[in-house]
């Protein structure tokens, strides 16, 4: 399956040699070329990316905003003449950093890269799927917990609270690497302190989701992804 790329770069030439390049490239597809990073954004929104090559320095709103901004991360290679960004570029967990003006054979092994790392991803999720359980640490042991019993988890600070009908679970490890282990299309973050079940869902009034006898605040942040997740699911009518 070839990987869809998405260019971002102000300068002419360098989208022209970027584009040469993916057409050159057997494992690539290009779906756009963009003159700046809120074109980039919109076509983001509207189009299945699966990486994205954005120079850093562009007027108004620079690649690294850009990353920042992105909720759903394509996978990301910067492209820019400015070696001095490396480091910020890295924090960010991107695949790679070309430096221009960029050798072809020093793409193919950024793109190389960036196919093995979506194939583990794509491994990493089958595996996820197959699995309809998860092993949380607490207290010194290993506590085995059924997808199916979560009705939501919650922030506490560095702990982490997983909320089933008969108990609750506090685990010490960030909301982040949690989500991560559970199956996207059953869970949904709704708030930066929350995770919920979407077949546990009682009901929604305003900006409340039911959960049992409980309530979880939907964040002003993740209130338009929510109901659209909703939406699509078709979980509304």
């Amino acid at each position: 399956m070839k990987l869809k790329c998405l260019i971002a770069d102000d300068e002419p030439l360098a989208l022209d040699v970027l584009e040469n390049f993916i057409k050159r490239t057997p494992d690539l597809e290009l779906v756009g070329r963009c003159e700046n990073a809120m074109q980039a954004i919109q076509t983001l929104k509207e189009k299945q990316v699966d990486l994205l090559f954005t120079d850093i320095e562009m007027p108004e709103f620079n690649g690294i905003e850009l990353v920042k901004s992105l909720n759903t991360k394509p996978l990301i290679i910067f492209t820019t003449a400015h070696p001095e960004y490396a480091v910020q570029g890295y924090e960010l967990d991107i695949v790679d950093y070309l430096l221009k003006p960029i050798a072809f054979d020093r793409f193919v092994k950024s793109v190389n890269k960036a196919s093995e790392l979506m194939n583990f991803k794509k491994g990493e999720s089958h595996v996820k799927d197959e699995l309809d359980y998860i092993f949380i640490k607490s207290e010194q042991k290993y506590i085995k917990v059924n997808f199916s019993d979560i009705l939501y988890i919650e922030a506490l600070a560095d702990y982490v609270k997983v909320h089933t009908p008969e108990k609750r679970i506090i685990t010490l490890q960030t909301m982040k690497n949690l989500e991560d282990k559970l199956p996207s299309e059953q869970f949904v973050r709704v708030h930066r302190s929350y995770i919920i079940a979407l077949d546990k869902i009682n009901s929604i009034s305003g900006n409340v989701i039911y959960m049992n006898k409980d309530e979880v605040p939907i964040g002003k942040n993740f209130r338009e992804e929510f109901f659209k997740i909703i939406q699509q699911n078709n979980l509304l009518s």
